[in-house]
């Protein structure tokens, strides 16, 4: 995965000029694909220079799917989208990013590079040319995330294209994502085996990806559902809300019915994914 710094990304300007332009022999005919452009990068593309006619629309990042991402290993992130174009697109290029306005770096605060410049397939429409378009971002958060956890929540999908004349188009905020840190969660139920009408003491711990350290932390003060599912049944029912202590820890009590298993549920947060324990199955006598 390519990251770069965010005041050389993610302006209008600099996002624009890390396109590809098509030569003048390029610009004559259409282009079979995007990766075969491989030419020459403008250094003075303004945002006020981008006078292409192109349009995206369809961004979906990762399936629609939250981006969610421990402290260890490469996730592969999917994006697709449609440009069209009525002379048609020489190049695209793809770019996750966050702040407020794309064309201040003072506004910036993250950017991700994809993998490649998009796959697109041409398909000629009335009045133009559509495009299906794909690419992936390798995302590592041990490179990525290194220097702190504030880029968790909320990220934009920058799409750019050069047409055949190299007139540069762009959208800074064709869809959105959310990249989060992964959570952990466990479960004890004790003691095992317990009469019934006896109290059940079920602990465990919440914790959660810090991409600074590379290791998981406890997650404070956040409200954790302990649920119960019968042996022979395959759905679990909440019994009751908790919430986890400083350092994460959880603890409550409730009251042995029957044969079946404890665990601890996590709905997540804006920044954090969701969790639940592997369930703990206590014999009742």
């Amino acid at each position: 995965m390519r990251i770069r710094a965010a005041a050389t990304v993610l302006s209008g300007a600099v996002v624009l000029s890390a396109l590809v332009l098509p030569s003048a022999a390029q610009a004559a005919e259409r282009p079979g694909a995007a990766k075969d452009l491989l030419a020459f990068a403008s250094p003075s593309v303004e945002p006020q220079d981008a006078l292409g006619g192109t349009t995206f629309s369809d961004g979906v990042v990762n399936a629609g799917k939250d981006i969610v991402l421990g402290v260890t290993g490469k996730k592969a992130v999917p994006v697709t989208f449609t440009a069209f174009d009525v002379e048609g697109v020489a190049i695209t290029q793809a770019f996750l990013w966050q702040g407020t306005d794309s064309s201040s770096t003072d506004t910036i605060t993250g950017g991700l590079e994809s993998d490649d410049y998009p796959t697109c397939t041409e398909t000629p429409v009335q009045d133009g040319y559509s495009y299906s378009c794909k690419t992936v971002f390798t995302i590592d958060p041990a490179v990525a995330f290194k220097d702190g956890n504030g880029t968790a929540g909320t990220w934009k999908l920058f799409l750019g294209a050069y047409d055949l004349y190299a007139n540069a188009s762009y959208d800074d905020d064709v869809t959105r994502t959310k990249i989060k840190r992964a959570a952990k969660l466990t479960a004890n139920a004790s003691p095992e085996p317990v009469k019934k009408g006896k109290t059940i003491t079920v602990t465990g711990k919440l914790s959660r990806a810090n991409w600074t350290t590379g290791k998981y932390a406890g997650y404070a003060a956040q409200p954790v559902q302990l649920q119960f599912r019968k042996k022979g049944s395959s759905t679990y029912t909440t019994l009751k809300t908790v919430k986890t202590s400083s350092t994460g820890t959880l603890s409550t009590t409730t009251k042995a019915g029957t044969d079946g298993y404890y665990r601890f549920a996590f709905a997540g947060t804006t920044t954090t994914g969701t969790a639940k324990a592997t369930g703990d199955f206590i014999d009742v006598k």
